[in-house]
């Protein structure tokens, strides 16, 4: 476990244990804790919240794997788990806030919230609520450069299948996908949730002006992060349709050339195997080299010339070589 301390309007990072930042949260004034736990819980792993001097009833949830997202206002305190987006897994951060401290958790390295204290250096928020809507910003962040870098994928992917398509493509697009499905499902449950906490607390007359403006703020941060991740949802499907337009042409394309084939060899083939029966009739009374000429192969070349005609008037011939020039 890595406890970091960081002391505030100061913003200076202190590496300590949990008896020190225990004792620290029960006298500072403005103060940041965060807690890195191993990324595999221990089976005989102690309650986080006892060791820093948390009610271990009330938070015994507090650092514990695999706890859904949520946001709770308690009185003087708010208790969150957020979700962050880090590359190709969504990390869930515990957050405890007061109007004194504000107290994150979470399981593995989160880089946004180590960019997230060089930000307060530059920021000077003037409490822990101010400092936790950074955060939260912070955590919107992660999944919008997502759902924008995606989206420019999937427009740069549909833009090579038109130039040349090829298999692998169907593959990268169900990857992108999966990775919008991920994006959605992990945030729109906390976008409710965060949503029906805000709402409440801004009907409130007790809510402050500042606070009231910084919970605007997210809320439309949610939405537009929100409409990217639906427009990466629309662009993949939209991809995928495509490629499947482009594989029907092919397909479309291929059976015109059979049609052709077939229109031209089907007759011929017919007459060479009527006239390849040993019929009696056939084997006895056409026997001169002029009947030979008319039929076995006068019949053939009208054959071939009426299944020229017939291709010349459905305009198969044109559709073919239009197809040619344009796949050049």
């Amino acid at each position: 476990m890595i406890v970091s301390v960081v002391s505030m309007p100061e913003g200076l990072v202190t590496r300590t244990d949990a008896t020190e930042a225990r004792e620290r949260l029960a006298t500072s004034a403005f103060l940041l804790v965060d807690v890195e736990l191993p990324e595999e819980a221990a089976p005989d792993e102690e309650l986080l919240a006892p060791q820093l001097g948390l009610d271990a009833g009330r938070y015994a949830w507090f650092g514990r794997k695999g706890e859904p997202v949520r946001a709770e206002y308690q009185g003087d305190r708010a208790t969150f788990v957020v979700p962050m987006y880090l590359v190709d897994r969504v990390a869930h951060v515990h957050v405890l806030v007061t109007e004194r401290y504000l107290v994150t958790a979470h399981r593995g390295q989160v880089e946004p919230l180590e960019s997230l204290t060089s930000q307060l250096r530059e920021e000077r928020p003037a409490d822990a609520v101010a400092v936790l809507f950074l955060m939260l910003q912070a955590a919107l962040e992660t999944f919008r450069r997502a759902a924008v870098a995606a989206l420019l994928t999937v427009e740069d992917l549909e833009d090579e299948m038109f130039e040349n398509r090829q298999a692998q493509q169907v593959y990268r697009l169900s990857q992108l996908r999966r990775r919008a499905a991920l994006l959605h499902h992990s945030l729109l449950p906390y976008l409710q949730t965060m949503d029906e906490v805000i709402t409440r607390r801004m009907l409130s007359s007790t809510f402050p002006e500042e606070r009231q403006r910084l919970a605007r703020e997210f809320q439309q941060g949610c939405r537009l992060v929100l409409q990217d991740i639906e427009s990466l949802q629309d662009a993949s499907r939209r991809a995928f349709a495509s490629y499947t337009s482009l594989v029907s042409g092919e397909q479309n394309g291929v059976i015109n050339r059979l049609a052709i084939v077939s229109t031209i060899f089907l007759p011929l083939s017919f007459l060479t195997g009527y006239f390849g029966m040993n019929f009696t009739y056939l084997t006895d009374e056409l026997e001169s080299g002029v009947v030979f000429w008319l039929l076995a192969v006068g019949l053939q070349v009208i054959s071939l010339v009426g299944a020229l005609y017939v291709l010349h008037r459905t305009n198969l011939w044109r559709r073919l070589r239009d197809e040619g020039w344009e796949d050049r």
